[in-house]
């Protein structure tokens, strides 16, 4: 091949190298410009995207949980308001703030699910708390209400006949006295006694040998003489044995027992409590069954005027000389031995003695007087004397003259002294007042009118009236509601202590009583009446 043809073979050579160059550049070109022709519709894309999500988050719909929980929180509350409506003790008002509250809640819980951020875990946790507390809330109202229930309404009374033997006797139950003679008597109660003699025998498969005696004494004088192995009595008429009888209580031991229920004979309800009424105020000397028949060491009438706020104390003395309607057939006995004949024998028993009419009663034993106090933080009681209590008070303190905080055992002790205490059981009766009326003042506060749900409930099983639920409900509703103090006065009967022969512990001799003051007597009635026609009495103490 020549020179020319060569040089001509290599410059077609080199043109083609350098055209491919110029192809493979211009390739590039065109990938890179679709590379970022690509890149910026991704951008576009994850950009349009995330605009997306931003209006998807604002509009976002709210959990099912959180839907779940706020709904279970509308139902809970709504059942609160509803229980709260049937205890009714709480005015409209406070049903209307309390409704507001619970609404404003649900509103706050349900606008944390629909506004949420994240998971609006917060708002979850706020509604479930909000639904444990007022769950709970809804379960102690409720719960008060089946106390106030057990409370009220008390329409009978509990007799325990038991059976005593000696406290060495080797007897350890009935079935070891298959061959016993019993000591009984009937002038306390026939129906009682002649049940028990059957429940007896039946226990026994036989019917039992008895001996009749005329009263409670000589069935005690005649088991520690050996003249009968066991006696059969109403445990309620215990006090009164050892009234005659030294250490009657120590030297027996109960080897049965069986309970009778009876509706008490008189026990209206039917009066207004609108209107001026009152109420027998029976303290009874046990830490027992509230039912079971006991004598009462605190016989107190209050009589309320409820339109003028007027409260009237009267406190008569356990040892006043008296007859029993019903039962003593006109001869005289000690009013605290009406009370072992049920609580409707001691309202007719004032009720003839100050010639008025008691509707209501309430019943209450230690244990009811010492919680009630400690629920109500204690008591201030004013004492116009200064003194240690003895130890028959189970409780030896020192009292100072003028106002004393107490707690709820130490008001008891105060209540219960009569041997330290200047005019003894006279000025018991005195102390009981003031405390009645610490514990009046601490009670109608708004603060603790509150309370009364959680107060009830913890006393329900130690305190009993034959007012109805609903007149109750009534009457801490309008404190509630319209507020205001009250104006209390206090008045003791008096009388003149003696000796002489009681009824209820013929066979045991004298016994200490309390003549009544004719005089005293017509006072306390003349202000029973005035009360009840509306007058403020001068000289009331008053509570706000």
């Amino acid at each position: 091949m020549s020179r020319k043809r060569r040089n001509q073979a290599q410059r077609e050579a080199f043109e083609e190298l350098q055209q491919r160059k110029k192809r493979k550049l211009e390739n590039a070109r065109d990938r890179q410009s679709l590379d970022e022709d690509g890149k910026t519709r991704s951008r576009k894309r994850r950009k349009n995207k995330n605009r997306k999500n931003v209006r998807r988050r604002g509009r976002a719909k709210p959990h099912k949980v959180g839907l779940t929980l706020v709904t279970i929180q509308a139902i809970v509350s709504m059942l609160c308001v509803g229980m709260l409506h049937i205890i009714g003790i709480i005015p409209l008002k406070y049903m209307l703030i309390i409704g507001g509250i619970l609404l404003l809640l649900l509103g706050l819980t349900l606008f944390t699910q629909l506004n949420r951020k994240k998971k609006a875990i917060g708002g979850k946790i706020l509604s479930v708390v909000l639904i444990m507390v007022i769950s709970a809330g809804t379960y102690y109202i409720g719960k008060a209400n089946g106390a106030l229930d057990k409370i009220t309404g008390g329409n009978y009374k509990i007799d325990n006949m038991v059976v005593a033997v000696l406290k060495d006797d080797p007897a350890k139950d009935i079935k070891d006295t298959e061959n016993y003679t019993f000591g009984v008597q009937y002038k306390m109660g026939r129906t009682d006694m002649e049940a028990a003699i059957q429940m007896v025998s039946e226990e026994l498969g036989k019917d039992i040998t008895v001996v009749e005696y005329q009263d409670l004494q000589e069935q005690a004088e005649a088991l520690h003489d050996k003249k009968v192995d066991a006696i059969i009595y109403n445990e309620g008429y215990t006090d009164n044995i050892s009234e005659s009888f030294a250490g009657y209580k120590k030297s027996v031991r109960i080897i049965y027992e069986h309970k009778i229920k009876k509706e008490l004979a008189s026990t209206s309800v039917d009066a207004s409590i609108q209107e001026p009424f009152s109420v027998y105020i029976s303290g009874i000397d046990v830490y027992g069954e509230i039912q079971q028949t006991s004598r009462s060491d605190v016989n107190i009438i209050a009589t309320v005027n409820p339109k003028t706020h007027q409260i009237l104390l009267v406190t008569t003395p356990r040892d006043y000389y008296v007859p029993i309607p019903g039962v003593s057939g006109g001869k005289d006995d000690k009013l605290t031995h009406a009370g072992t004949y049920g609580v409707d024998v001691s309202m007719e028993t004032l009720e003839d003695l100050y010639e008025t009419e008691i509707p209501f009663f309430a019943r209450i034993n230690f244990t009811s007087l010492i919680d009630i106090v400690d629920h109500l933080g204690g008591v201030d009681v004013y004492s116009e004397y200064a003194f240690t209590t003895s130890k028959n008070s189970e409780h030896v303190m020192d009292v100072q003259q003028g106002i004393n905080h107490f707690n709820g055992e130490e008001a008891l002790a105060f209540s219960r002294e009569r041997e330290n205490v200047p005019g003894g059981d006279n000025q018991r009766g005195k102390n009981q007042q003031a405390v009645i009326t610490a514990m009046i003042k601490k009670m109608i506060s708004p603060q603790m009118l509150m309370k009364a749900n959680s107060i009830i409930d913890d006393v329900s099983g130690n305190v009993e009236t034959n007012m109805s639920q609903e007149q109750i409900q009534s009457l801490i509703k309008t404190q509630l509601s319209k507020g205001g103090s009250w104006n209390i006065y206090s008045v003791a009967a008096e009388g003149t202590g003696g000796k002489d022969i009681c009824y209820s512990a013929a066979s045991s001799g004298p016994l200490y009583v309390t003549y009544p003051d004719e005089t005293s007597v017509a006072n306390i009635e003349d202000l029973i009446n005035r009360v009840e026609q509306g007058e403020i009495i001068e000289g009331s103490e008053v509570a706000e």
